[in-house]
């Protein structure tokens, strides 16, 4: 099994885990610690108060854009559980509030899995250059996954620049609307933040153990742009595919996708419609890349096997590798296969432009296995992505390692081609 290591070419570009993000979440707030910590707050005098809540700034404020708008919303939603007749000055708000918070590093464990998409606004950038949004599956504490954004931009060459993350992390502000989706989720964040500050930390029940392996794509109908994202929710002990939407990265809505089809992991949609409907590449027996048609883009009732494992360093299963790329050829669909002792590698194939549920040609060895810099980490032997894209005949694909860290590859589309069978 030989890489094509003669056009794949790997960048310097790391990323790596950062534990200072974090964010503050709920901590504490039984009803019984709720009153017995009122009790105690209660009881300290103004002088004590104040000291207090000037330590509690000074140690936690920095480390948050807005902590005392976090300290006052937490507040907030404590207050229906106080006395009615409760008065409390605002340091004693801070302080009786800052037992009911934690921080999380939405980091700590690991960041991998990324996908990217061309950006909306590419005023910004060079001549022969694309500025792109990346996203990536952050993991912390317990290992609930969240999803994190980074900006850059890809020279003429297909050689990348990563733009500066600011330590700040933000969560979403949830939005109650009378949506015609009942199961539809709304969220913003402050238009003040920072894309890399925006955190999509889970918001449902169905989420609450992580919010999975998003595979963004740039969607065009009647020319209009909209950024889908097909990802995985996880409670703990059941998974629901979802679809989450934007045409900023400011405000987004959470879908859950509903129909027969819709089981398993790794759907990635097309980023157009084929031949008049919606197309899915999917993986619903856990073995096989499946591919599926809707005239609702939210209902997905059938598909069909696209490819079954074939080649040696995919015998125990395959799937895709975020949402297919369109070449003048055909689709050209990144997949992952899974071999020999749960090793992980990228391969390629290619599906027929009008008919994408025919594979037309494939790489016979992988574009990328891990190499010996890339094998060690919390999960050995994996290389993943959730998408790349096409920039001026260059394939850039940003992809992890051993779910850890971060890095990105490229190669001509065109030597990617002409290697498939």
């Amino acid at each position: 099994m030989n890489e094509n290591k003669e056009f794949i070419k790997r960048m310097p570009v790391k990323i790596t885990p950062n534990p200072k993000r974090v964010i503050c979440m709920p901590f504490n707030d039984a009803e019984n610690s709720i009153q017995r910590i009122y009790d105690l707050v209660n009881k300290l005098d103004e002088k004590d108060i104040k000291e207090s809540a000037e330590r509690i700034k000074a140690e936690f404020g920095w480390r948050h854009r807005n902590f005392e708008k976090i300290i006052s919303l937490r507040f907030e939603h404590l207050k229906h559980s106080l006395p009615s007749d409760c008065r409390f000055s605002k340091e004693r708000e801070i302080v009786f509030a800052a037992y009911f918070l934690m921080e999380y590093s939405i980091e700590a464990a690991a960041l991998f899995n990324p996908s990217i998409v061309l950006h909306p606004d590419q005023s910004s950038a060079g001549d022969g250059s694309a500025r792109f949004i990346m996203s990536l599956r952050a993991a912390g504490e317990g290992h609930i996954s969240s999803i994190e954004f980074m900006t850059g931009e890809a020279d003429s060459a297909g050689n990348i620049n990563l733009d500066e993350v600011c330590r700040f992390a933000e969560t979403p502000k949830l939005i109650k609307t009378n949506s015609i989706r009942p199961d539809t989720v709304e969220i913003t964040f402050d238009p003040q933040t920072q894309l890399c500050e925006r955190v999509v930390f889970p918001v449902s029940a169905d989420e609450s153990n992580g919010i999975e392996d998003v595979r963004f794509v740039r969607f065009e109908e009647a020319g209009e742009i909209t950024y889908f994202g097909t990802f995985t929710a996880y409670d703990g002990s059941q998974i629901k595919s979802k679809l989450i939407e934007t045409k900023d990265f400011l405000h987004f809505k959470i879908h859950t996708m509903h129909g027969a089809a819709i089981k398993d992991k790794g759907m990635a949609l097309f980023p157009r419609k084929v031949n008049g409907r919606y197309t899915m590449i999917s993986r619903q027996d856990g073995d096989n890349i499946r591919i599926m048609f809707s005239d609702d883009l939210f209902t997905w009732d059938k598909s069909d096997i696209l490819k079954e494992p074939e080649l040696d360093w995919e015998f125990v299963k395959i799937g895709n590798i975020g949402s297919p790329l369109e070449t003048d050829q055909g689709w050209l669909l990144l997949t992952h296969g899974v071999g020999a002792m749960r090793k992980y590698v990228i391969g390629a194939c290619l599906l027929d432009k009008e008919n994408p549920a025919k594979v037309i040609a494939q790489l016979k060895n992988p574009l990328i296995s891990p190499n010996e810099e890339e094998r060690e980490g919390y999960v050995p032997n994996v290389v993943y992505s959730c998408g790349g894209i096409i920039h001026n005949g260059i394939l850039i694909l940003p992809y992890a390692m051993s779910d850890s860290v971060s890095g990105f590859a490229s190669g001509e589309v065109s030597e990617i081609l002409k290697k498939m069978q």
